[in-house]
């Protein structure tokens, strides 16, 4: 019998010829000991023993983190991440079982893009962020902070004057060295200090909240690569109810960590499932939600291709803006 442990260890060996029986494994785990999940699949008239390939997997609407407990079993969560939203508006809430197994599989998801924390120093530009409780980001930010083992890496709140000195000494230094900021920080810091920061890299979460117009992610990083005169942006791909990350190594199109699975779905018909090359929902199978839940229909839009990279184009008109990504300028 699969447990939650047994599901927790495979996310160390997954890959592209396991991803797929791991997962209908999941899901008939979930579709029995998630009452939520349970529930919603009996509403949906679908027989769990008769879903045999990714795209037969009933996916759960992300509004539902914010109106019901999403729970794999019964068990006291260690800590709940909770999503930025605006004020007045219900948020998300993620109920984590482990907080250290988010934090050491995120370092896992960076790693498998990016090689060793030890590497790099993190100027971390979140403002926003910082300003509340709950994140899932500046949680994954202080223990790539402290895991890096850097004097360097730290937060840098409004203090951008001290950012800016920090990277002028880092020049040259032996480490790789990331800016990682928040959409609308690092506008300000291009309009303010327009500098040439090659060689270092510069990371993007998206997220305007409400202190810029939105745009696409292809208007943010001609801006920034033109300020900052660097080749490209990166950009990293999550969310409050997500335990996996993506990224992108310096286009558009971002790559899925080990366990992570994006299917496109018709915006007309959520059941029409595995789109390629046009626009469409965006559906994510993430293995590390065991004890949540690991197959959820997302409110962005965007493109899925074959060698399975997908595009993030925005939200879809009736979903809240959050955070997390961009909206189509």
């Amino acid at each position: 019998m699969e447990t939650f442990k047994s599901f927790e260890s495979k996310l160390y060996t997954v890959n592209d010829h396991s991803f797929t029986d791991i997962a209908l494994e999941l899901f008939r785990f979930q579709a029995a000991n998630n009452s939520v999940y349970k529930s919603f699949i009996h509403h949906l008239s679908i027989d769990p023993n008769g879903v045999k390939t990714l795209e037969d997997i009933p996916f759960f609407p992300i509004s539902f983190f914010k109106t019901h407990t999403v729970q794999t079993g019964v068990w006291q969560p260690q800590t709940v991440f909770t999503s930025s939203g605006t004020t007045g508006s219900v948020t998300s809430r993620h109920f984590v079982h482990d907080l250290d197994f988010y934090l050491r599989h995120a370092q896992r998801c960076f790693e498998s893009f990016f090689g060793p924390l030890t590497d790099y120093h993190f100027l971390a530009l979140l403002p926003s962020y910082l300003e509340r409780q709950g994140s899932s980001l500046i949680a994954m930010m202080d223990h790539f902070i402290r895991e890096s083992q850097s004097p360097w890496s730290a937060f840098y709140l409004q203090d951008v004057d001290k950012l800016l000195r920090d990277l002028e000494a880092l020049r040259g230094d032996h480490r790789k060295v990331i800016l990682w900021g928040v959409s609308f920080a690092l506008l300000d810091l291009a309009e303010r200090a327009p500098r040439d920061l090659r060689p270092f890299m510069i990371f993007e979460t998206g997220g305007m909240k409400g202190r810029k117009k939105e745009m696409t992610r292809q208007e943010l990083h001609g801006i920034l690569s033109e300020a900052f005169r660097v080749e490209a942006i990166h950009s990293e791909y999550g969310m409050t109810e997500l335990l996996s990350q993506g990224y992108t190594r310096g286009g558009t199109a971002f790559s899925g960590a080990p366990a992570m699975r994006v299917i496109g779905r018709d915006l007309t018909d959520p059941m029409r499932k595995g789109l390629l090359d046009e626009t469409c929902g965006i559906n994510v199978i993430d293995l590390a939600n065991v004890h949540s839940i690991a197959f959820i229909e997302t409110e962005d839009l965007g493109r899925v291709f074959s060698d399975k990279t997908f595009e993030i184009l925005g939200r879809m008109d009736n979903s809240d803006v959050r955070g997390c990504n961009l909206l189509v300028g």
